[in-house]
């Protein structure tokens, strides 16, 4: 089991790779680890944080994909009918967009730290953009 560590503004979580139900989405973002962008608010879904990727492609299809994911679980949405992007749900998330309901793939979740996401998910709504950073943990 791949372990990974992610660090959001002032919080760093402990989190495990979902190897067995995403082993696809996985490997593509291993490969692109250490990952680092900024997380922002939702703007459809609730309670979550995101990361807009545009139209950048991991060459992985739907595995392992959900709309409603619980908190401290780590979706990829692959791209089609919106853009490719990172979610994080801390809290009630239902993945959505101005195009509907969407479904993204779990292939991340955060075990170490829970009692941070709600903190991170406020800070986030309240004080804007925060950077994060997956990276293998070492």
């Amino acid at each position: 089991m791949t372990k990974i560590t992610i660090t959001a503004g002032p919080f760093t979580f402990g989190a495990r790779l979902e190897t067995a139900a995403a082993p696809k989405t996985c490997a593509a973002f291993v490969a692109a680890m250490p990952f680092e962008s900024q997380f922002v608010h939702v703007r459809w879904s609730g309670e979550g944080v995101w990361v807009p990727l545009g139209d950048r492609d991991f060459g992985v299809t739907y595995e392992n994909h959900t709309s409603h994911p619980a908190p401290g679980q780590v979706l990829l949405y692959p791209g089609g009918i919106s853009e490719t992007e990172i979610i994080l749900a801390y809290g009630g998330l239902s993945f959505s967009s101005k195009m509907g309901q969407l479904a993204g793939n779990h292939f991340i979740t955060i075990e170490d730290g829970l009692e941070n996401l709600r903190p991170l998910g406020e800070l986030v709504l309240w004080k804007g953009a925060q950077p994060v950073r997956f990276a293998i943990a070492t």
